[in-house]
């Protein structure tokens, strides 16, 4: 029987991850800033369902939840870092509290609940790693620049992490989700800054004004979406990086075309600054 610990898990791609999880037999370890608001959300799972408090810009509250954990259920084979919040502003309308506490939750949560969860696995040289992404994690847009850094700070991260943790029998992968029928863009998740800048108004202005009517109409089935991470920790040679959904995989295209033709339109300028003794690129 596998063990899923699960941050972010009252709600969103977190919930419906859990319910599928525990569908099959499993158990899991939800965690949420509210936890009375899991067993509800999550109802009749008996003990199997371990509902744990987890705010994880709390360091000590990770480790405490992590060996909760370990003393429930023996292990833990599953690390689903799914926490996360987003900002909605220019770069330069974004505060220094708003950008800090973005941080926060999607890069700096992400590693204390890692902290905190890797030497249970290192000691078994067993376990699986899916760190949430985004399609925002290797393609940033205008109003979702803050968040987006948080999201290509979790790709390197996890790069990393994949490389270290190999040799030890852990896995790791990113996924990488696009637009999915969530409540990503509600209030309770998405933070807009109040100031406002005039000179944004044609491209961050654009998509604070767009962000309504894409909330609740996103192209991505969350239950599918959840499916397929199920899929990626049962795979014996998972990915590094998973895309879920059609927009996702349309954006990366898009992406490496960019990267390609630019590139090669400055080639020559990368060239030209090796020392004259360096080996000629073949």
């Amino acid at each position: 029987m596998t063990t899923w610990f699960i941050t972010g898990a009252s709600r969103g791609f977190g919930r419906e991850i859990a319910r599928q999880a525990l569908d099959r037999g499993d158990n899991v370890v939800a965690t949420a800033r509210r936890p009375e608001a899991v067993s509800p959300a999550l109802p009749g799972y008996g003990d199997r369902l371990l509902p744990l408090a987890l705010d994880v810009t709390d360091e000590a509250q990770a480790r405490a939840a992590t060996a909760t954990a370990v003393e429930t259920f023996g292990e833990i084979d599953v690390l689903v870092n799914n926490a996360g919040r987003g900002l909605l502003g220019a770069v330069e309308e974004a505060s220094d509290a708003a950008v800090r506490a973005v941080y926060d939750t999607n890069v700096f949560g992400l590693l204390n609940v890692s902290r905190a969860v890797l030497p249970v696995m290192r000691r078994r040289r067993s376990g699986r790693v899916l760190n949430f992404s985004s399609l925002g994690g290797f393609s940033s847009s205008a109003g979702f620049g803050i968040y987006c850094s948080t999201k290509f700070a979790v790709e390197g991260i996890s790069e990393a992490m994949h490389a270290e943790l190999a040799p030890l029998g852990i896995e790791v992968t990113l996924v990488e989700p696009g637009y999915f029928r969530t409540d990503f863009l509600d209030a309770g998740s998405l933070h807009t800054e109040g100031t406002v800048i005039d000179d944004y108004a044609a491209t961050s202005g654009a998509m604070r004004g767009a962000v309504p009517g894409l909330n609740h109409a996103q192209p991505g089935d969350p239950v599918k979406g959840a499916t397929a991470v199920l899929t990626l920790a049962d795979a014996d040679a998972p990915p590094v990086r998973a895309q879920l959904g059609s927009d996702c995989l349309e954006e990366l295209d898009r992406k490496i075309t960019q990267l390609r033709t630019e590139s090669e339109a400055w080639r020559h300028l990368a060239l030209s600054t090796d020392h004259d003794d360096a080996p000629a690129l073949v």
